[in-house]
């Protein structure tokens, strides 16, 4: 089992930044884990913002491209959304989500509210 635990969300003004922490605990080796991160807005469906997809390539939403880095470092076992420049229409739940690929598994964490207004 793997336990997800986000934090670093909070209220912030347009045009400013945040970075996101993901700590991922329990029996896993955390650099076997794909690390991704998604967001859902009010009324919306959850949706990827960044992640790593086959052979290690970091995918990234359209409307986040050049404005937010995913990154990890398996030393702390965390994951990282790195935000800058944000918008109002960025506003969302963030979740972290990790997917053991070799048994198949996927692992979700509680979420960290984003709130990006004036």
């Amino acid at each position: 089992q793997v336990q997800l635990v986000e934090s670093g969300g909070d209220l912030v003004q347009p045009g400013g930044s945040l970075r996101l922490s993901c700590v991922a605990s329990g029996t896993v080796i955390f650099s076997r884990l794909t690390m991704g991160w998604y967001r859902q807005a009010p009324g919306k469906q959850r949706e990827l913002v960044a992640g790593i997809v086959d052979g290690g390539r970091i995918n990234y939403a359209d409307s986040v491209k050049g404005r937010f880095t995913i990154s990890r470092d398996n030393s702390k076992n965390t994951a990282y959304l790195q935000m800058n420049s944000l918008k109002p229409e960025d506003t969302a739940v963030y979740y972290c989500n990790a997917k053991w690929l070799m048994i198949g598994a996927d692992y979700w964490g509680k979420g960290t509210l984003v709130t990006v207004s004036s």
